[in-house]
């Protein structure tokens, strides 16, 4: 896989290419992105190691969550299985004919539904440090996904938002809102967990205000056609 769209650059273009629905394409907000680098892995790790680090995100979208990793890794690699038009590579995450690069983590906000097929492809992968999953809180339901995954392979931290992050489909609204619930869940290699045990970290409620930037508006956020004049084309 190929270095991507480089640092700095606009992710999104004017005209937005919509996928199908059943890719459940939501862009994470950035400061989401921030939060799990400021309150959950830079728990762990020094916040220096990371730029010495690689990461990974397989569901790039339009580069939300990519472009907004550059600011703390060293180098990041973007691809997604759909081509959104924004210059990223166009590869099958779950394609296990397609080698993965080697990175030190896989970062990413996958579709709900194929979210454990994401986790077992992550840490099926040999060289990877860790493994961060954006979902819904309740994510954590269900008799099959416990069985399928969780009770084989529980993450090592579910960190769970203590305030709201607004996702809506196909668009990222700075001003959104929602009654849903979302949590970080992290995979970390090496780390000396009692069989099963997960720990908890709450993310603060001051996130949205604190890490929010006006720069990612002006990027992802294209300003509306100006209305036409009477007698315009």
């Amino acid at each position: 896989m190929s270095a991507l769209v480089p640092s700095g650059s606009t992710a999104v273009m004017a005209r937005r290419i919509e996928p199908p629905d059943s890719l459940d394409f939501f862009p994470t907000p950035p400061w989401a992105t921030r939060a799990l680098m400021k309150h959950v892995l830079g728990k762990i790790f020094s916040p220096l190691s990371f730029l010495g680090w690689t990461a990974l995100d397989p569901a790039c979208g339009e580069g939300h969550m990519a472009e907004t990793l550059r600011e703390s890794f060293g180098h990041v690699f973007a691809s997604d299985v759909f081509d959104y038009g924004c210059g990223y590579p166009v590869v099958d995450f779950l394609d296990r004919e397609h080698p993965l690069p080697k990175v030190d983590w896989i970062i990413t906000n996958p579709p709900f539904n194929a979210a454990a097929d994401f986790v077992r492809r992550a840490l099926d992968s040999a060289g990877h440090r860790g493994l961060a999953i954006f979902q819904r809180l309740s994510w954590i339901e269900g008799g099959d996904r416990h069985k399928a995954l969780f009770a084989q392979r529980p993450p090592h931290v579910i960190a769970p938002f203590a305030e709201r992050v607004p996702l809506h489909k196909g668009v990222w609204k700075p001003d959104g809102d929602t009654a849903t619930a979302y949590a970080w869940f992290v995979w970390v290699r090496g780390m000396a967990y009692a069989p099963g045990e997960t720990r908890v970290r709450w993310i603060p409620p001051t996130c949205r205000a604190e890490l929010h930037r006006q720069s990612d508006v002006i990027r992802w956020c294209p300003p509306a056609p100006l209305p036409l004049f009477e007698g315009e084309p």
